[in-house]
């Protein structure tokens, strides 16, 4: 399967836009997050004001609630800070065969058709709050989740909207031998988390290298790779290793984004790339606080962009 291009250029859609006009930004960057007590929550306004100010183009919505219900009120608040909308992170149950994850689906699908959005970026949630602890599934459970995913992907392309799933620590697709069944087993695009990847025990370099073809959007993470051997030996839970600063300005960590961006670019990838470095807070930050963080890691994006291509070199 080869993904739709999710992102391509008003005049010519064969034509894939540069990359500075395909960076993304999301809330949880400014610590706004679904999971009830992460942290102390920005406003809305505030958010959207400081993406547009660290020259971010384009969001994504964020957890219900941030945004207005409506979806023509959500279209219009991030169009005032002239922003467009690329898609929105839909954690739903896929695993349980008496529940029907359509409807909370087809609810986000409202919003996202309304203010022009590419892509829905689904995660098989295990149903508890959090992502700390998770089940094991079984044969049967893995049967149910890649029905569902079938399902839900043509619901979505009937929208005319690009599906995705997206690894996720504390999800039932985590590890590397969980993402491989996903590719083995159905036709869905991923969402290529370079952060949650590395901390469930995969290689994000060696996804973007081998599927290129599977990665229908990005979220752009690096992360301090001492904090995900604590998470994975079960010293730290993942909100622990959080907020103790586990994610990291682009650069700073051990990903190496450099290698997942040529790799991606090179195999013709139109996609979005979602700057996000999931932040806890205790309080309003002081000085530039998450914004700061959010510029770093664009401008080492462009910057590694502008050697691949040999701007200014």
């Amino acid at each position: 399967m080869t993904p739709t291009p999710t992102h391509s250029h008003p005049g010519n859609p064969d034509v894939v836009p540069p990359l500075d006009e395909r960076v993304a930004g999301a809330p949880i960057s400014w610590g706004v997050c679904e999971v009830p007590g992460w942290g102390w929550q920005y406003d809305a306004p505030t958010v959207l004001s400081e993406m547009a100010e660290s020259g971010l183009v384009a969001t994504e919505f964020g957890p219900d609630g941030f945004l207005p219900d409506d979806p023509a009120e959500k279209a219009e608040a991030l169009r005032a800070h002239g922003l467009q909308a690329v898609g929105q992170f839909v954690p739903v149950v896929l695993h349980d065969p008496g529940h029907d994850p359509l409807t909370t689906v087809d609810r986000a699908l409202d919003s996202l058709v309304a203010a022009g959005a590419s892509t829905v970026v689904l995660a098989a949630a295990t149903g508890a709050e959090g992502y700390d602890r998770r089940p094991e599934l079984d044969d049967a459970g893995w049967d149910t989740v890649l029905a569902n995913l079938e399902r839900l992907a043509e619901a979505v392309s009937r929208r005319g909207l690009t599906p995705t799933l997206h690894p996720h620590v504390g999800t039932m697709v985590e590890t590397e031998a969980e993402v491989d069944r996903v590719l083995d087993g159905s036709t869905i695009g991923l969402c290529l988390d370079t952060g949650h990847l590395l901390i469930g025990g995969g290689d994000p370099v060696a996804l973007a290298t081998r599927h290129p073809e599977r990665i229908a959007h990005v979220h752009l993470k690096d992360v301090r790779l001492d904090w995900v051997r604590r998470v994975r030996g079960g010293e730290v839970t993942y909100t622990e290793a959080v907020k103790g600063g586990m994610y990291v300005p682009l650069g700073r960590g051990d990903v190496d984004v450099r290698a997942i961006v040529h790799a991606l670019e090179d195999a013709g990838y139109a996609g979005w790339y979602v700057l996000e470095q999931d932040t806890v807070l205790d309080g309003p930050p002081e000085g530039e606080g998450p914004k700061g963080a959010v510029m770093e890691s664009l401008g080492h994006l462009l910057g590694i962009e502008a050697q691949r291509s040999g701007v200014g070199i």
